[in-house]
């Protein structure tokens, strides 16, 4: 059946394999798989999507809470065995002939048959390191040997355990260990009004608040019947695109600074200021939460189109003054390639996908308004490409930016209205091409509470590129790599 654009079917487990397989060939993407318990009985769904026109196809699957299984999906998707891996950790879904059935978020003070997203998981369990300790993937050989990094880092990064395997100073593997920073942020969103939920998903990774908060706020919309204007779906867009352009700029200057440039990252940094404190007078917070909730929007004011010309001439002089140090190409150019095959089989998104030459964007794909930027793109997959598709995604953004100032008529536009139809169970998806890639929250609703919201911030899809894009490149280019992906761990691990 057709709820709300989106093709729901129930499929059996032994389906489930044949029918995921045929929207893949078609061209669709996996975009989520979310456990629920449904107290007599579990249930996995499975979010298909493809874009031009958006369509959205959810697979569910009834499972026997006692003994739950599902045919694992891992043979036609990388994504889907780290969903799967995901649902056993957190539901105890075993997904069956899985090739790598390792636990993924379940960290060693977690005991074995504890599910902390099952309805009667209990309390909490108190630390205890007697657990088994994660099965690391030993590399052995002449002249290998291991160099482990974190899970604490100096300064203000967030905590992720990285594992070297090396000879010399050339990396054969890395493995990166994360979910130190598990907050148990779906299992938050339960019991809470769709009004309460939306700070909550500001919160999820903080420099994308305004589009984790579009994209929660879409799937309440999609769940509830309601249809926001044409002028506050543009100021919804313009606050996402200023979100875009302060942690790009942000970017810039950091990747300059990895390679000794601190005096073009000490300008990047007065810039992001910039766009901070303008951030702060058009919505009144410097990381644009508030604006944007379930059926609202709201902007104090425009920003003033000739400071945006100025901040994005410093901009674009910032990059061509890193760009024009040959130190600085040649640093970047051929460093930690991710090229367009590997891309496409982990499921990239966002900048790392469009550097390693793939097309997607759901500004595009799954428009929020009805105006959308050109889509930008580079091949090569090493640092530069990264920094080159910031670069432009920035001009590009801009000048988005200008078109819907034109077109935005009302700072506080009617809030949505609401179809007829009222089920008593709903069950809503938003998607917004955050700045990092595409962000997808569905969610479901009882008589106005939300009952389950599973969220993928695109950094859950791009993790596994570090690792790729690392093999054969010097343990000294570690930390430059790492910030050109500029992964989020607090995206990742919720």
């Amino acid at each position: 059946m057709t709820v709300t654009g989106r093709d729901i079917r129930v499929v059996s487990p032994s389906e489930l394999p044949e029918q995921a397989a045929s929207w893949l060939d078609a061209g669709h993407r996996l975009a989520l798989v979310a456990g629920h318990d449904d107290g007599p009985h579990l249930r996995a769904v499975y979010l298909f999507t493809s874009p031009r026109p958006p369509q959205r196809v959810e697979l569910h699957v009834i499972l026997d809470a006692a003994h739950p299984t599902v045919p694992s999906l891992a043979a036609l998707s990388f994504p889907a065995g780290r969903f799967e891996r995901e649902m056993h950790d957190l539901f105890g879904v075993i997904p069956l002939d899985h090739p790598l059935p390792r636990r993924l978020v379940r960290h060693p003070h977690w005991p074995a048959g504890w599910y902390p997203m099952r309805h009667d998981s209990g309390p909490a369990p108190s630390f205890d390191q007697t657990v088994e300790p994660y099965p690391f993937v030993t590399v052995e050989g002449p002249g290998v040997y291991e160099i482990p990094v974190g899970p604490v880092h100096a300064g203000l990064i967030e905590p992720g355990h990285f594992r070297f395997s090396v000879v010399g100073e050339t990396i054969l593997k890395l493995k990166a260990r994360l979910w130190f920073v598990h907050r148990g942020m779906e299992k938050l969103f339960q019991g809470r009004t769709p009004a309460e939920g939306v700070h909550l998903a500001e919160r999820i990774s903080g420099d994308s608040a305004a589009a984790h908060a579009l994209a929660f706020s879409q799937a309440v919309e999609d769940a509830l019947g309601l249809e926001v204007t044409p002028t506050g779906q543009r100021i919804r867009a313009l606050l996402v695109e200023l979100e875009r352009v302060y942690n790009h700029t942000t970017d810039l200057g950091a990747l300059a600074n990895d390679v000794g440039y601190s005096l073009l990252n000490g300008h990047a940094q007065a810039i992001r200021e910039r766009l901070l404190r303008l951030n702060h007078s058009i919505t009144g917070h410097r990381l644009l939460r508030g604006s944007i909730g379930p059926g609202v929007t709201r902007l104090n004011r425009l920003p003033d189109p000739d400071q945006l010309a100025d901040i994005a001439a410093d901009i674009s002089e910032l990059a061509h003054l890193i760009l024009a140090s040959t130190t600085v190409r040649d640093r970047f150019t051929g460093t930690a390639v991710l090229n367009q095959a590997q891309a496409e089989d982990l499921g990239c998104l966002g900048y790392v996908a469009r550097a390693s030459g793939l097309a997607g964007d759901a500004r595009l794909d799954h428009p929020t308004c009805d105006e959308v930027p050109d889509l930008v793109g580079h091949g090569q997959g090493d640092v530069l490409a990264r920094f080159l598709v910031r670069r432009d995604e920035i001009a590009a953004s801009f000048e988005l930016i200008g078109r819907l100032h034109d077109l935005i008529d009302d700072l506080s536009p009617p809030d949505a209205t609401r179809h007829p139809s009222d089920p008593e169970r709903r069950s809503g998806v938003g998607i917004v091409e955050g700045w990092r890639g595409t962000i997808t929250h569905r969610l479901e609703m009882s008589r106005g509470r939300l009952t389950r919201v599973k969220v993928v911030d695109p950094s859950w899809f791009n993790w596994p590129a570090l690792p790729a894009a690392l093999a054969d490149t010097i343990v000294p280019d570690f930390p430059l790599a790492n910030k050109s992906f500029n992964l989020s761990y607090a995206g990742n691990d919720l």
